[in-house]
């Protein structure tokens, strides 16, 4: 069993912010891979399912991001879960928007949710970092990352989040590089 944790903030005024597009992708994976109902637990919501042979867990803390960790770290104790079966897709500014990149473990980079998590369970976790793009500016980051998604981005926006849907299937079986790769083609075409 993996749960894949996704990072956002609760609540419609946050829902096209770069900082939920953690959200926004389990959101996209649920759809596209038929997963179950949403259930209130663990302090978020949780929906279950399969990709490929692999039982998924989808969970959205519901904490605010801030707090993300309390949430992640009480699914994976009830589940008796170690860190290799956590991944977390969360916003990157050091990517260019709309690219993906899968790491193991490493540093928070100022990322409050990350934080979090690396508090609750340790570092050494897998982190699917979907680029938004640094502004220019650290003046500008907070604007930048609570900010919606301009009318321009949204079809990159859509498309990236279908590729990681559609090669979710490698995120699963741990062949990160394949997933990075094929998600990457996808977003060529």
């Amino acid at each position: 069993m993996q749960i894949w944790t996704g990072l956002g903030n609760p609540g419609p005024q946050y829902a096209l912010h770069r900082h939920n597009v953690g959200f926004m992708a389990l959101d996209v994976i649920a759809d596209m891979h038929g997963f179950g109902p949403v259930q209130k637990k663990f302090q978020g919501w949780l929906q279950e399912g399969r990709i490929g042979t692999e039982r998924v867990l989808l969970l959205k803390p519901g904490t605010f991001m801030n707090e993300s960790g309390r949430s992640v770290a009480e699914a994976m104790r009830f589940y008796k879960l170690d860190l290799a079966a956590l991944a977390v897709f969360h916003d990157e500014l050091d990517l260019a928007p709309m690219k993906v990149k899968v790491k193991q473990g490493g540093g928070t980079a100022g990322h409050n949710g990350l934080r979090s998590i690396d508090k609750h369970l340790g570092a050494d976790f897998r982190r699917v970092r979907l680029g938004i793009g640094h502004p220019g500016h650290k003046d500008r980051v907070t604007g930048h990352v609570l900010g919606n998604y301009a009318k321009a981005e949204i079809d990159g926006l859509t498309d990236m989040l279908a590729a990681v849907a559609a090669e979710a299937k490698w995120l699963a079986d741990g062949d990160d590089v394949r997933f990075m790769n094929d998600v990457a083609l996808r977003l060529q075409e």
